[in-house]
């Protein structure tokens, strides 16, 4: 069960990265400027596992650190979305090429965020495990 879920996922992975390929290497776009994408990719899970480590989940009260982590992980995927739009208003990029880099935010960050919901629970198949 847990291992078809993670096919699914690794799938969306490799949809969405097609997706943000596509609006790069496309010889109409030519443009590889949102490869910096990858960034925010790397950085959008890293302050929610950082709080996970740091934060007792025992505690019902809304947590500062945990807060925090959120905050910024949502500071990191807007920035994931605004900078395509960025690059598009200022003739970087084409608008054809901007959508398809969205769509690739859209099916990336639902991966990660299907990741955390399958495998951050603290069961026995936990992501803290790896």
């Amino acid at each position: 069960m847990i291992g078809n879920r993670k096919n699914h996922l690794s799938f969306g992975g490799a949809i969405g990265l097609m997706f943000l390929m596509l609006g790069c290497a496309l010889p109409v776009y030519n443009a590889y400027w949102p490869l910096f994408l990858l960034f925010f990719y790397i950085l959008a899970p890293i302050p929610y596992c950082i709080s996970r480590r740091v934060v007792d989940d025992t505690d019902s009260a809304s947590n500062a650190c945990k807060e925090l982590a959120i905050f910024l992980t949502t500071g990191i995927v807007v920035s994931a979305f605004g900078l395509p739009v960025i690059f598009a208003r200022a003739h970087v990029m084409a608008w054809g090429a901007c959508a398809l880099v969205l769509a690739g935010n859209i099916v990336i960050f639902a991966t990660i965020l299907g990741f955390f919901l399958v495998f951050g629970s603290n069961d026995d198949f936990s992501w803290q495990q790896w």
